[in-house]
């Protein structure tokens, strides 16, 4: 196969991913879109990476740009590298449950993604090809989603529920990624000799954009397609005010840009009643928390006083957090959620790699920053290079968006993509290339062969190994919606066998114990095979739940899993478990100090257990992190209760009653209270959003 043939096959496999992620999914599969867009990046680029590689052992000659800010992206890749291997939970940081964003193998895909962009899409007919595939793909996009808005059980594809679910990933993003579109295709209209209608075309493309981010409702978006529609505006009034593309020098006014300016601004300052109108007629209602910056940087820097030099690794905020993370978080709405990220992409990927780690990403944006101010001030003959100029305004777009939010997968990524052809762009019109020969003599010749041949041998493993781990999940997802316990444990066991991690360990954990449980009640109903396989069932529960403290010691929801099936089992009669129990509960806690829930769960099984004093310590220290905790203030009423003063009881049990006086179950037993001392126990009344580690 000729070398010729070999790079169109690996230039259309790269081709399909860009143009293809925004708006990939497995239909009629419950598989989360955003593993679903992974699959498509890591086969993706793992083809297109093995074609180029064998097209160059074909002209045995290997050319790339010589280029700082693409060895700068190199450098980022060492340092996560370093980070992860040294971690001490290495796999988590390498990998993570599937292709985490913010492991070491995502930054490397997306590294791998911008060298395959600066290799191969270096003139401007394949350049023009990916940018006309996106507006299509951003085009299907919007078509989809604005058909959800009005028939969303037809359009939901197996794999959509709520109204702000979509094809692209988060909600938020669906709106930053909507005002890149706008940026791009403002900047060709107000710079590229094009037909009146493609002009159009891209005008009523524009508009959409705008309505799309209107949709949304994210001030980000709003703020950053503002910014950079003034930043073009600026440009051609500035600079280009006596020519233009074709050297045409009637050069029009950027009434375009001006008019996006406007809009934006419009929206940004406007009241309620303006920026919530469609929202509110499509009924969308989106409901999205993360750390504000602050918060992040708060425990970015307690990472550094006790990991300085390379962090506590990559894909590790959410221990970080747990650990370091402010006492005020507890007055607010999502006190007991474990967040994995923090404010925006950018600062969760320095919080956890260390000085080495900001250190590189500041290199790496300095680069990019230099040459990208290059391409904007350098004027050929007699225009400016809008080609490059409008990629590097891309791909800043898109970093600055990864800054302020979390943004997932797509823009992540499609920031590389658009770096990567700034790069080949501007490296390739400069001659700026570097040339390795394989004929030069036999023994460079042969140790070069061998090395291009481990890396195809290395990227098809490692191609391989990723679809075993992606055919996990949907055994995965299937397990956690079986019907029956049969079902749910040969699903959970035929997952772990394809991807072993603490998540999956602590579902295995929960589905026995679930299991144990049911069979428990039973009693004295209990037949000898069913007796034997409720020791079974305890036995598998309690061993999944030290695996997965086993492959994951940080994780706090590791040891909280632990120490529900021990108090689980307590309850239900087995002797000699409580103090261990207390045990994985006290670890949990001291790997998430703050968390009043923890200390509460360790007063529980003091008080299952008749240790009323130490009960009452641990609610106090609960209640001490968050005095409105309803569930804290419940169990020191049934610890008054269980010690006959009625009279504390039914004075918490009003305290409580006070924090949430909707609630009917607390209002039935203040009631009984007031009349008995008998009393049902109520339940769990906190409206308090939890997120419970399975």
């Amino acid at each position: 196969m000729s070398s010729n043939t070999l790079d169109k096959v690996s230039f259309s496999a790269l081709f399909l991913v860009i143009v293809l992620l925004p708006i990939f999914f497995i239909p009629f599969v419950k598989i989360p879109v955003e593993n679903a867009k992974g699959l498509l990046l890591v086969v993706g680029l793992i083809v297109s990476f093995i074609f180029w590689l064998a097209a160059r052992l074909a002209e045995r000659k290997i050319v790339f740009p010589k280029s700082a800010l693409l060895f700068s992206g190199l450098g980022v890749v060492l340092v996560f590298f370093l980070s992860s291997i040294l971690s001490p939970v290495s796999q988590v940081s390498l990998f993570g449950t599937m292709f985490d964003v913010g492991s070491f193998w995502f930054i490397f895909s997306c590294f791998l993604l911008m060298f395959m962009c600066s290799v191969i899409l270096q003139d401007s007919k394949k350049v023009k090809m990916v940018l006309g595939g996106t507006i299509i793909s951003f085009t299907l996009l919007f078509i989809l989603q604005s058909l959800r808005f009005f028939i969303p059980n037809v359009v939901s594809l197996g794999v959509l529920s709520a109204t702000t679910d979509n094809l692209f990933g988060s909600w938020n993003a669906l709106g930053l990624f909507s005002g890149f579109i706008g940026i791009i295709s403002l900047f060709v209209i107000e710079f590229f000799s094009i037909s009146k209608v493609t002009k159009l075309l891209l005008a009523i493309l524009i508009l959409i954009s705008l309505v799309f981010v209107a949709i949304v409702n994210f001030p980000l978006a709003w703020v950053l397609l503002g910014v950079f529609a003034l930043i073009i505006f600026i440009y051609k009034t500035s600079f280009h005010s006596g020519f233009q593309e074709g050297g045409n020098e009637n050069i029009k006014f950027p009434s375009a840009s001006l008019a996006v300016v406007i809009v934006s601004l419009l929206f940004f300052v406007s009241g309620q009643f303006i920026i919530s109108y469609l929202p509110a007629k499509l009924q969308v209602v989106n409901v999205e928390a993360n750390p504000n910056f602050g918060a992040t940087m708060s425990v970015t820097k307690s990472v550094l006083m006790k990991h300085p030099v390379l962090g506590l690794g990559p894909n590790k905020f959410g221990e970080a957090w747990a650990l370091y993370k402010g006492a005020e978080i507890n007055a607010a709405q999502f006190w007991n959620t474990n967040f994995e990220v923090g404010s925006g992409l950018l600062p969760t990927l320095a919080s956890t790699t260390g000085l080495l780690g900001i250190l590189s990403l500041l290199i790496f944006f300095l680069f990019l920053g230099l040459a990208g101010l290059r391409s904007i001030f350098v004027f050929g003959e007699n225009q400016a290079n809008f080609e490059t100029t409008v990629f590097f305004l891309a791909a800043l777009y898109l970093f600055i968006s990864s800054f302020f939010y979390s943004v997932g997968i797509v823009i992540f990524s499609f920031a590389f993509i658009y770096t990567g052809i700034f790069i080949g762009l501007t490296s390739h019109r400069q001659g700026r290339e570097v040339s390795i020969s394989f004929l030069d003599n036999p023994k460079k010749s042969f140790f070069l062969t061998s090395i291009v041949v481990v890396m195809i041998i290395v990227s098809a493993g490692f191609g391989f190994k990723y679809i075993e781990r992606f055919v996990s999940i949907p055994y995965f997802m299937k397990a956690l919606v079986s019907d029956t316990a049969p079902q749910a444990e040969a699903s959970i066991r035929k997952a772990l066998n394809l991807n072993e991690n603490s998540l999956y360990l602590r579902t295995y954990a929960q589905i026995y114990l679930i299991k144990f449980n049911s069979l428990a009640n039973k009693g004295s109903a209990l037949s000898d095979s069913e007796k034997a396989d409720l020791q079974s069932s305890l036995n598998e529960a309690i061993g999944g739940a030290q695996l997965a403290v086993s492959s994951d010691k940080l994780n706090y929801l590791n040891f909280q899993s632990l120490g529900s099936v021990y108090g689980t089992a307590g309850l239900l009669g087995v002797s000699d478990v409580y103090g261990k129990a207390i045990e994985a509960y006290t670890a949990a806690s001291s790997l998430n100090p703050l968390n009043p829930e923890l200390k509460l769960s360790i007063a529980r099984v003091y008080l299952a257990d008749k240790k009323t004093v130490q009960a009452k310590d641990f609610v106090n220290q609960a209640l001490a992190l968050k005095p409105d905790y309803i569930d804290g203030v419940i169990v020191l009423s049934q610890i008054a209760k269980s010690e006959g003063d009625n009279n504390a009881a039914l004075f918490y049990a009003k305290r409580a009653f006070a924090l949430a006086p909707d609630s009917q179950d607390l209002k039935n037993y203040v009631d009984s209270l007031q009349n008995s001392t008998t009393a049902p126990t109520p339940q769990d009344n906190s409206k308090e959003t939890k997120k419970k580690g399975i």
